[in-house]
C-alpha cells in the first residue's frame, strides 16, 4: 500500500491577465500577478498609468463583482406579465397612487380612449392617469380595460 501523496498547493493565476504566479492583494481584494499589481495601484515611477495597462484590471474587477457591462433595463419598460385570461402580455407599472397597473405595448390615440381609461409612462417607469388630453395626444391603456378573456365591466 503506498503512502497518499499530498499535492502542492499551486500559485493562483492573475484574474486579470490569467498569468501563472499571482499574489493575493490586500487592496484590490483580488489575485494578481506583479506586472497587473503595478498597473493597478500606479508606481512612483510612471505616472499617470496608461489605460491600456489598467484596462485589464477593471474588467477582471467588474466580472469578479457582478457588475460587468450587463445592459441595464430601462425603468420604463415594466416588469413583464401574461394575463391569465386571456395569455395575452402586458407590463406591470406602479401607479402614482403606489398601486399597480398592467399597461398594453404601444400607444394609441387618446381620441378613441374613453376618459380616465388613458395612461402616460413617465420617465421612471410610473403609470400616471391621463384626466384630459388633446384629441392629437397619445396614451397608453391597461391591458385589464381591454382584455378579451374577461367578463365586460358593468
Amino acid at each position: 500500500m503506498t503512502a497518499p501523496t499530498t499535492a502542492q498547493p499551486t500559485a493562483p493565476a492573475c484574474i486579470a491577465c490569467e498569468g501563472p504566479g499571482a499574489e493575493w492583494s490586500d487592496r484590490l481584494r483580488m489575485p494578481l500577478c506583479a506586472p497587473c499589481t503595478r498597473a493597478a495601484t500606479g508606481s512612483p515611477d510612471r505616472d499617470p498609468v496608461r489605460l491600456g495597462d489598467i484596462l485589464p484590471v477593471t474588467a477582471a474587477v467588474l466580472r469578479s463583482s457582478g457588475t460587468g457591462p450587463a445592459r441595464v433595463p430601462s425603468p420604463r419598460t415594466g416588469a413583464p406579465m401574461t394575463c391569465r385570461y386571456c395569455g395575452g402580455r402586458a407590463r406591470w407599472h406602479r401607479t402614482t397612487g403606489d398601486r399597480w397597473v398592467a399597461i398594453e405595448p404601444g400607444v394609441r390615440a387618446a381620441a378613441g380612449v374613453p376618459r380616465g381609461r388613458r395612461w402616460y409612462i413617465a420617465g421612471d417607469g410610473t403609470a400616471v392617469n391621463l384626466r384630459g388630453a388633446l384629441p392629437s395626444d397619445t396614451c397608453r391603456v391597461s391591458h385589464f380595460d381591454i382584455c378579451p378573456g374577461r367578463p365586460a365591466a358593468a
